[in-house]
C-alpha cells in the first residue's frame, strides 16, 4: 500500500472508531485490490490491532504513563543543564584528530616494520601472568558492553536523547562521553588480539552474550540514582585499569602500562563530571539525593559484567571478580574507599538544610566506609586464618583453558 493511501485509510478507521466523519469514501481499495470498510471494525478491535483505547478512564491512564515518575527529579536536572554543558566543554576532549585513538598505541600495519612492532608488542606480552591477563580480558568485556551503558544514559529521565542526535546539553553529554569510552574496548581488543595469548572467539561471545543479557543497576530511570551509580562506577573503573597498569609494569610491558594509564585518565575525568552533577543536585535538593544515596547503599552497588558468560561457566563473573580480587586489581576495600571518597567530595557531613529523614540517611552514610573496611578485613583475617591463602584455581576459556 503507498504511504498516501495507508495515512488516509487509516485516519478514516480512527475517525469512525472515534464517532467522526469524513469527507473521503468509506472505502479505499488497496493494491493488493482489497476493501477496507472501517465501519466493520470495533473500538476493541481497533486497540487490539493499534495498542490504542478510546475510553475516557482508558486515556486518562495513557497520559499518566507519559508523566514523569520523577518530576521534581526531572525539574532539578533541567536547571543543571548549564552544568552539563560547561562539562561537555571542560570535561570531555576534542574529538576527531586532536583525540587520542587506539591506534596511536599500536603498531601501524601499514607500516613496512609492522612485523618488527607486533613481534614487540608480542615479546612484552608474554611476560603477563595469567591471573592479570584475565583481569584484563573482564576488564575489556565490560568496555566493550558500552551499547549497554548509553542504553542506561538514556533512560534516566530528564537527561536523556530522545531524538538520537537532540542537541540538548544532556544529550551532547551522553553522545560525547560514549564516543571517548568506545576508545577503551576497541584498543584492548586490538592489543590482547595482537598480543595472542587469547582465545579471542572465547572472548567475543562472551562480550556478546553480555550485551544480549543486558545490564540493571536499579536506577529505576531515575536521574540521582543514575549519576550517584556513574560516581561510583567511573571511580571503580579507574581504580581498576590502574591497578592493572601498575602490574603491567611489573611484568615488564610498558605499552600494557601506558594503555591501562591512557584508558585511567579518561576514567577520571568522567568520574569527576558525574560526581559534580550530584555535587548541583545536592545544592538544591538534598534531602532528595541523600534519600536515594542511602537506598542504594541499603543494597548494593552493581557491578556492570555482573551478567557476563561464555556459554559455558554460568560463575564467570564470580570467578572473573575472584581474581582481580586475589591480584589486588579491585577489592572491598577499594568498594570502601570509593563510598568514602564521594563522602568527602560532596562533603556530606557538613550539608545544610536537611529535614530529619535526610539527617538520619546522612549519619547512615558517613559510618558505612568504616564498617564496609571492618568487615572487608574481618573476611579476609578469616581466609588466611582458615588456611585458604592457596587460592582454588578456574580454569577460563579466555585464555584457552587455562586455569588461574
Amino acid at each position: 500500500m503507498s504511504t498516501s493511501l495507508q495515512v488516509t485509510a487509516a485516519f478514516g478507521v480512527v475517525a469512525s472508531a472515534m464517532g467522526f466523519t469524513s469527507t473521503y469514501s468509506n472505502t479505499a481499495s488497496t493494491q493488493l485490490n482489497a476493501v477496507t470498510d472501517p465501519t466493520t471494525i470495533t473500538k476493541k478491535e481497533y486497540g487490539d490491532i493499534c495498542g490504542d483505547v478510546f475510553g475516557e478512564d482508558e486515556m486518562k491512564a495513557r497520559y499518566a504513563k507519559t508523566d514523569f515518575i520523577y518530576p521534581k527529579h526531572v525539574e532539578v536536572i533541567k536547571d543543571l543543564e548549564p552544568i552539563a554543558e560547561q562539562m561537555t566543554d571542560d570535561i570531555l576532549l576534542e574529538t576527531g584528530d586532536k583525540a587520542w585513538q587506539p591506534q596511536d598505541y599500536l603498531p601501524d600495519m601499514t607500516s613496512e616494520e609492522w612485523v618488527d612492532g607486533v613481534k614487540e608488542l608480542r615479546k612484552n606480552a608474554q611476560e603477563i601472568p595469567d591471573e592479570v591477563l584475565v583481569t584484563l580480558v573482564g576488564d575489556m568485556v565490560t568496555e566493550e558492553a558500552l551499547p549497554t551503558y548509553q542504553t542506561l544514559l538514556n533512560t534516566f529521565e530528564g537527561c536523556d536523547d530522545p531524538t538520537g542526535d537532540s542537541e540538548s546539553a544532556w544529550a551532547k553529554w551522553s553522545r560525547g562521553w560514549t564516543s571517548e569510552e568506545n576508545r577503551h574496548g576497541d584498543l584492548l581488543n586490538k592489543y590482547l588480539y595482537l598480543g595472542g595469548r587469547c582465545d579471542m572467539r572465547a572472548i567475543e561471545v562472551t562480550i556478546q552474550h553480555l550485551i544480549t543479557n543486558g545490564f540493571n543497576p536499579n536506577a529505576r530511570k531515575d536521574p540521582y540514582r543514575g549519576f550517584v551509580y556513574t560516581s561510583f562506577q567511573e571511580r571503580a573503573t579507574k581504580i581498576s585499569h590502574g591497578n592493572v597498569g601498575k602490574l603491567a609494569r611489573k611484568h615488564g610491558d610498558p605499552l600494557l602500562q601506558r594503555i591501562c594509564a591512557k584508558i585511567a585518565g579518561d576514567e577520571g575525568r568522567h568520574e569527576k563530571a558525574y560526581q559534580a552533577f550530584v555535587t548541583e543536585i545536592l545544592k538544591r535538593d538534598p534531602n532528595g539525593l541523600l534519600a536515594v544515596f542511602g537506598d542504594m547503599m541499603r543494597g548494593q552497588i552493581s557491578m556492570p559484567a555482573e551478567q557476563m558468560t561464555d556459554g559455558h561457566d554460568d560463575n564467570l563473573y564470580e570467578n572473573f571478580s575472584e581474581v582481580a580480587q586475589r591480584i589486588g586489581v579491585y577489592t572491598a576495600i577499594d568498594y570502601a574507599d570509593i563510598l568514602d571518597h564521594l563522602i568527602v567530595t560532596w562533603d556530606l557531613e557538613h550539608l545544610e538544610g536537611l529535614n530529619a529523614e535526610g539527617e538520619k540517611e546522612r549519619d547512615y552514610l558517613c559510618k558505612l566506609p568504616t564498617r564496609y573496611r571492618k568487615l572487608a578485613e574481618r573476611s579476609m583475617n578469616k581466609a588466611k586464618k582458615a588456611g585458604d591463602d592457596k587460592p582454588t584455581l578456574r580454569q577460563f576459556s579466555w585464555i584457552n583453558g587455562r586455569s588461574a
